[in-house]
Formats: C-alpha cells, structure tokens, sequence
C-alpha cells in the first residue's frame, strides 16, 4: 500500500470513524489528566501544566473539548457533596429548572476552537449532559435511580427541558463552526453493567435521544457515549438510539473490544488501553499494546488511556507509554 500523506488532525479522526486508511492513528488522551498526576510530573520536570501545552509538550493531537453542565454555572445552588445532587440543596424543582437546560454557547471559546479546527491543528468536540446523568446531576444518585419508579413525569419533564436545550444550543452553535464530534456523558454502567433496565432506558432515556441525535447527524457532528463500568449490554441499546461510538471501554471493567467489534462493527470506539499496566514498565505496556494491535488494525478503534492516567505512573513511564502510542499507531496504520 503506497504511503499515505500526512493528515490534519480533523481528517485523521474522521477517516478513523469511517474506516478508512490514515497515515497513523490519532494519538489522544480523551479525559486528559488527573491534577495529581500533573501535579507529580512538575515535581519530576515536567515543564508546562495547561492541557492544551501538554498536548503539545507530549506530541499528541489536540481534541478541544467544550463542556456543559445540566444546570448553568450560575445556579444560586450547589450540590453539597459529589452525587447529592442540586435538589439536596434547593427548595423545589420548581425554583431549579430556570436554570435547568440553560448552558450558553461560549462563543470566544468556540471562536478559537474552530480556527484551529480549520487550520488543521484541533478536532473540537462539545460534552453534553446524558439523559441519566443529567437528571442524576440535579437529583442526587440515590433519588435518581429511585426516581424511575416514584417519580416518572419529573424524570420526563427534566430530560424533555434538556433535549430542548440542546437543539437551541446546537442552533446557535451554527454560526461559529461545526463540531467533530459530540458525547453524551452518561456513566450509566458500572462493573457489573447497565444500572438500568432496557425497559427503562427505553422509556425514560430513548425518546431523548431520538429527538437530539438526528439534530445532531443533521449537522454532520459524529455521536459519542461516554460512559464508564461494563457498557457491553447497553451497547445496543445506544446503537438504537443513533449513537455511533462509545468511550472510555474500562478495561477494569470487564470491557473486551473484540467482542465490542465483532457485535458492532460500524460503531467507533475510543480508549481502552488498560491504565494499569503504565505503573509497571515497558514489558507491561508494550504487551497492552500487543494486545490491543489487532482491534486497532481493524479500524475505527482509537487507542487510549481508558479513562484518565493516574498520578501512580511516573513521567518517565508516561513518556514511554508515548513512545510505544507512536509506534503503534504507526503499525496499525501500515497493516
């Protein structure tokens, strides 16, 4: 196969999701890094801390990611503790939804994104809120979850504020640029797998999905689902919904991409390169490499931290696993 010529970020990624030859694949860490694992690697010499230098510092393509939050920054209440929720907080729902459904487009910030996008420099992508973890973000985990059973027109009336958000988001995001790529931070799975039924997912989540997703393909913004634990069973259940690939696919977790590949063989996946084997040295992360070899040569698998590098592995050990990344996003390139 004659070479092929170097790629923009942009392109890479899109020939990856579509399965077609690139000169590498793309080398990323989606979730970035822990603080504290940045925060040792500046005690060992690390010269630059913002993620987009260390983007740069370490050689990897730059994916400018936009973040939003269910509810807008400005809320006058705060969960008091992670997974309590805003209503552990608030009065009523009643006094929250004005602020429900109401992120606004940062448009210097999506200004500067899509110029690099378009000098070829940056993938840019936006997070929306799922539509379990949305709702889990103004209730709380535990009346959350209860809420499929006690609380059914309340889950509806959060999730339809949200999708209606979204598409006037999306609307207003047209006159600045158009996205890569899209997730939907969801974390509905744990180890053990979906933390719902289908039933439910079909009920509560689905509608949601199909009002949004369309907006989004409309547009030609690719579909992700974040979501951490065993996705394996679910997994279906967002290929129904128009999604069109699934992150961080936790090793930990259970997660095996060739039985991912094998049941969804159109689908994109990201991640899965087991942070645990980068504490333990060079054998270790070449042979999770070897591993991971086959899947990355049957394309539309994009290699990974599976979920972010913790502050156990070394800048020494980083930059190995660095250097293995480039090597065999080279290899799986040349198959």
């Amino acid at each position: 196969m004659p070479a092929i010529a170097a790629m923009s970020v942009s392109e890479r990624f899109h020939a990856v999701c579509e399965g077609r030859p690139v000169d590498r694949l793309p080398m990323v860490e989606w979730a970035t890094w822990w603080g504290d694992t940045t925060s040792r690697w500046q005690q060992e010499g690390l010269p630059v801390s913002e993620r987009y230098e260390l983007y740069r510092h370490f050689g990897l393509d730059c994916w400018r990611q936009h973040w939003c939050c269910a509810v807008q920054w400005d809320c006058p209440w705060k969960a008091p503790r992670h997974g309590a929720g805003v209503l552990a907080a608030a009065p009523s729902y009643d006094a929250v939804e004005p602020f429900v459904g109401a992120w606004p487009v940062d448009r210097v910030a999506f200004a500067t994104s899509f110029a690099q996008q378009a000098a070829g420099e940056a993938t840019v992508w936006a997070t929306f809120p799922g539509f379990f973890w949305g709702a889990r973000e103004i209730l709380g985990i535990e009346r959350h979850l209860l809420s499929f059973h006690d609380e059914p027109e309340l889950l509806h009336r959060i999730n339809d504020r949200l999708a209606s958000w979204m598409v006037r988001f999306l609307d207003e995001l047209d006159a600045l640029g158009t996205l890569d790529f899209i997730t939907f931070a969801e974390d509905l799975s744990y180890n053990h797998g979906p933390m719902l039924s289908k039933k439910s997912f079909d009920t509560f989540l689905l509608p949601y999905y199909r009002r949004v997703v369309p907006e989004l393909k409309r547009r030609g913004i690719r579909v992700v689902i974040d979501s951490d634990g065993d996705i394996t069973r679910c997994a279906p259940w967002f290929a129904a919904a128009g999604i069109e690939g699934i992150l961080p696919l936790e090793r930990q977790a259970g997660v095996d991409i060739d039985v991912l590949q094998r049941s969804h063989p159109d689908m994109l996946f990201i991640g899965h390169y087991d942070k645990m084997a980068m504490p333990k040295g060079e054998a270790a992360m070449r042979a999770e490499f070897e591993r991971l070899l086959p899947a990355m040569r049957r394309g539309r698998f994009i290699p990974s931290v599976d979920h972010q590098t913790p502050p156990g592995v070394s800048l020494e050990n980083y930059r190995i696993y660095l250097r293995l990344l480039a090597e065999y996003a080279e290899r799986a390139a040349q198959a």
